[in-house]
């Protein structure tokens, strides 16, 4: 069984940073792509940031130069180091891999519980 665990989300003022750490565990063979999702109340769930195995990473526009990502591929983890918030950046965060538990199992989606991140004075 995989579990990814998601950690870091919390309350923050306008133009201050935090840091979102996942962690996958478990039978874990291969991981490609991960990433970070978050969904507003209301509203559907849309990506923030990916980054691919060897380090190449893609985000949203609304985040760019405010938001990073990054990974430890030794240690099955992703980060969201967010800097410069706005309450628009409120919601809660999923983290994503793109994860193959065993050598014969394709690789498929796996997401976390998710963190709430609110940005508010």
């Amino acid at each position: 069984q995989v579990q990814l665990v998601e950690s870091g989300g919390g309350l923050v003022q306008p133009g201050g940073s935090l840091r979102l750490s996942c962690a996958a565990s478990g039978f874990i063979f291969s991981i490609g792509a991960m990433g970070w999702y978050r969904q507003a109340p209301g509203k559907q769930r849309e990506l923030v940031a990916t980054i691919t195995r060897g380090g190449s990473t893609n985000y949203k526009d609304s985040v760019k130069g405010r938001f990073t990502i990054s990974r430890n591929n030794a240690e099955n983890t992703v980060y969201l180091q967010m800097n410069s918030l706005k309450p628009e950046d409120t919601a809660v965060y999923y983290c994503n891999a793109d994860l193959a538990p065993t050598l014969y199992t394709p690789s498929y989606a796996h997401w976390g519980q998710g963190t709430q991140v609110t940005v508010s004075s």
